[in-house]
């Protein structure tokens, strides 16, 4: 006998990056996080915490970090709903918008997996279209499919790429249901999709404070769209879904752009070298607007190169699925540590040539 539903015997999990403790001596090139801390006003708020923060019950709307948003983006305050972390919000789109066959999930591939573990717990129908080797948008196909939700993570993970605003722009013309556009690294990137949700009331773009605010462990990501189409999910989402800190500590880190801009900055410097050294090493790589590069070896020997690189204390990731068997999404570090990941892939090419 089970205990769950079909669907939930049925699925398979997501299964996050690892994690290993803070303060464990190994290189963390696997889960995107920024490698740099976030904003000293952010660190100052949480020194300074007032006991009677965590007394209370919190804003349901975390109306301080709306309003800090809506300072830093100049759209109104009211065209923001926050979530406990980017995926509380895809999880909350998907609650509220799909359904079975008639209310189908859809996306191109390969992007986020999560978005295909969430439509399983619903359950919904999913639609994964294949990217081409380009990874232009399937324009038609994606229209074709007729989806509830269509999801565009754009820059996408793994690959880098961002979707071009027309392509987006069209395609929120041409289907009846929701557009999300996952903008979770729109800070590495050199545009973004928010001038649609002014154009259209089904566009959504979601955003976080995990990758360009160093907040991954604050649990901090938003949505913004047309007060129409958020009074829905609000119905949807948990009561008290943000904590007070998360509230407080998010709303400093949003305000200090200047901080969060330059550390973009590095990152997008150090990208460019690190891509310039493995293509010297004879990987092949996409352009990537991420913080992060997808790279595929010479030899395609991907899992093996992952295995070596963790017995050397160095985390990239590694998806064994179709499509990406042969490649390594390795996540942006500081200049130390991108160097000593180079460092490590020399010494591999050479123990190859000898052995």
């Amino acid at each position: 006998m089970s205990y769950f539903r079909s669907a939930i015997n049925a699925m398979t999990g997501y299964v996050p990056g690892e994690q290993p403790k803070p303060g464990t001596p190994i290189i963390k090139l696997n889960t995107n996080e920024n490698p740099y801390p976030p904003s000293p006003k952010a660190i100052a708020v949480l020194r300074n915490l007032d006991s009677e923060w965590l007394r209370r019950y919190p804003d349901p709307f975390a109306k301080e970090f709306c309003q800090a948003v809506s300072e830093a983006l100049s759209i109104p305050a009211d065209w923001v709903i926050v979530g406990n972390g980017s995926d509380e919000l895809l999880n909350v789109l998907i609650r509220a918008c799909a359904e079975g066959s008639d209310r189908k999930v859809v996306y191109p591939t390969p992007t986020y997996v999560l978005y295909r573990t969430l439509a399983a717990i619903q359950p919904a129908e999913v639609v994964e279209i294949p990217y081409p080797q380009n990874f232009r948008l399937p324009l038609d196909e994606l229209v074709a499919a007729n989806g509830a939700i269509t999801f565009i993570a754009s820059p996408n993970s793994p690959s880098g790429h961002a979707v071009p605003l027309d392509n987006l722009r069209s395609l929120a013309e041409r289907v009846s249901g929701i557009v999300v556009v996952d903008e979770a690294y729109v800070d590495f990137a050199e545009s973004s999709a928010l001038p649609l949700v002014e154009e259209f009331d089904n566009v959504f773009i979601l955003r976080t404070l995990s990758k360009g605010y160093s907040l991954a462990g604050l649990r901090m990501g938003f949505g913004i769209a047309n007060p129409s189409l958020l009074a829905g999910l609000f119905k949807v989402k948990d009561s008290y879904n943000i904590d007070a800190i998360a509230t407080i500590v998010g709303a400093a880190a949003m305000r200090d752009r200047t901080y969060k801009n330059l550390c973009a900055e590095k990152v997008k410097t150090s990208r460019a070298k690190l891509a310039i050294a493995l293509q010297n090493l004879d990987f092949t790589l996409l352009e990537s607007q991420g913080n992060f590069v997808l790279a595929t070896p010479p030899k395609g020997n991907a899992e093996q190169l992952y295995l070596q690189l963790k017995a050397r204390g160095i985390l990239v990731r590694y998806f064994k699925q179709p499509g990406l068997e042969d490649k390594l999404r390795i996540t942006v570090g500081t200049e130390e540590q991108n160097q000593t990941l180079i460092e490590a892939l020399v010494s591999w090419q050479s123990l190859e040539a000898i052995f």
